[in-house]
């Protein structure tokens, strides 16, 4: 692990709080890495009622900025810093290259539809009635509509950002994790 320092002034974490997420990545971790498998039994843990594969493999590649298979701490904690007290730019970017799952710089109806997909599978049973592939094409029509402001097809980072800033359930969204840790 680099310098605590270090690492506390780069994530605005405090000591204790840095040691308490390192002895809960290391007793999860033990070797100090994470690979896409025991990242989604982790993420697994936390929605029970549900299918997080997906998800999680979505959200594991958008962490493994270097497509190298593992997480480091470090690369854990400045993820999980933009998350919990990145500015609103940071959080929307890191949001898109969720979004993004191919890295090709813009977010296709197939993409949204796969994310949207892994986010249902992911809510489970929680989600009643079930929903059905229309509802979700539905809703991907409506994200396309608000977002894709040229109508080209897809929606660029720019596109992204200045319709999530402009929408206040989108800046509300982005505040859920703000009083985390």
């Amino acid at each position: 692990m680099k310098n605590k320092r270090q690492l506390q002034s780069q994530t605005h974490f405090s000591r204790q709080e840095l040691q308490l997420i390192y002895r809960g990545f290391k007793n999860d971790c033990p070797s100090g890495v994470v690979n896409e498998d025991t990242f989604k039994n982790i993420y697994a843990l936390f929605f029970p009622l549900g299918d997080s594969s997906k998800y999680a493999q979505f959200l594991f590649n958008a962490f493994d900025k270097d497509k190298n298979g593992s997480l480091s701490f470090e690369v854990s904690i400045f993820n999980l810093i933009i998350l919990l007290r990145g500015t609103t730019e940071e959080k929307l970017n890191w949001a898109f290259n969720l979004y993004d799952i191919n890295k090709d710089g813009q977010i296709t109806k197939e993409e949204m539809l796969d994310i949207l997909k892994a986010i249902y599978d992911l809510m489970g049973k929680s989600i009643h009635p079930r929903l059905k592939e229309e509802a979700v094409r539905q809703h991907v029509r409506m994200f396309f509509q608000k977002m894709d402001i040229n109508q080209d097809g897809v929606v660029t980072i720019d596109e992204f950002i200045d319709c999530c800033q402009k929408d206040e359930n989108a800046m509300q969204s982005l505040k859920i994790f703000d009083n985390a840790v």
